[in-house]
């Protein structure tokens, strides 16, 4: 146990003089790409923390947190890496930023270039102050989750206690009682003598009334017809007299008799004469017989 811990230190350790070392390779980059833009000397000896900085907290955030806040830290870890290998490239194809002879705001000869270089190597800062705090809010409130202990004693017991069998356990059976016996030094039989005193009587309990169920009429139901309650509002009512068929007939016949074949249907006839379905039915196919007979 002790060697895996002295491994592990010594893992940290290598890690964090990598890390050393590399920020101070990077140095440099960030600090003249800083102050191309327009960055005073103390803001661009502080750039590189910013950026290098920050890709440190995303990297301890990641071996904090878990699920979604662990996959939001590697990516804010990946951008701003690559934000950074993108400054140190810059700074590399460009040898005027070594002795910081460019001019302000020139880190690229086509402007599409320079403008998206300039955009980056400004929105880095405040990109670090949002996504920082949101990392840091993150870590703070992270609660992990509780592992549950597991007692290897309980798992024994409760195996053992399985595996046992009920017939192994002590019965314990009570020796069987004799009314009429008592167990002496010697073995006698002494009989129970019942008692020959009076029972004392108990004194007579007079039953409690009983109030009796009247019985009360009800009412028979009427059979007479319920008269109703609302008229019937004369509009409901049906005012036109009942026709014939052979009045409906007539009807039909007046009211289709400059309509061609095909606008003869059920439908039409009901809304012309006014009448019902079935009766529509019936004088459409009485009319269309008709007029076959009339064309034969």
């Amino acid at each position: 146990m002790n060697l895996h811990r002295k491994g592990r230190a010594a893992l940290v350790l290598a890690l964090v003089a990598v890390v050393g070392m590399a920020f101070r390779v990077s140095w440099n980059a960030l600090r003249d790409i800083a102050g191309a833009v327009g960055a005073d000397e103390t803001a661009a000896t502080l750039y590189p923390f910013v950026v290098d900085g920050l890709m440190a907290l995303a990297l301890i955030a990641t071996l904090v947190l878990a699920d979604r806040d662990r996959t939001f830290a590697l990516r804010v870890l990946g951008a701003y890496t690559v934000a950074s290998l993108v400054l140190n490239y810059v700074h590399g194809l460009v040898p005027e930023l070594h002795g910081r002879t460019v001019d302000w705001g020139r880190l690229a000869d086509w402007d599409p270039a320079n403008w998206a270089l300039v955009l980056l190597a400004t929105s880095l800062p405040v990109g670090s102050i949002y996504f920082g705090s949101d990392l840091v809010a993150k870590v703070l409130h992270h609660r992990p989750a509780p592992i549950p202990a597991v007692s290897t004693n309980a798992e024994e017991s409760t195996e053992t206690a399985t595996k046992r069998s009920t017939a192994d356990l002590p019965v314990s059976t009570p020796a069987p009682i004799t009314p009429n016996a008592v167990a002496l030094p010697h073995p006698v039989a002494v009989g129970f003598l019942k008692s020959t005193l009076p029972a004392k009587p108990l004194p007579q309990v007079d039953p409690a009334p009983v109030a009796s169920i009247e019985r009360r009429a009800v009412a028979a139901e009427s059979t007479r017809p319920r008269r109703a309650t609302g008229r019937v509002p004369a509009v409901a009512k049906s005012t036109r007299p009942k026709r014939t068929p052979d009045q409906l007939l007539a009807e039909a016949r007046e009211a289709t008799a400059d309509w061609p074949d095909a606008k003869v249907t059920a439908e039409g006839i009901r809304r012309a004469v006014r009448t019902s379905p079935v009766n529509a039915r019936a004088l459409r196919d009485t009319l269309r017989a008709e007029r076959a007979g009339a064309a034969a």
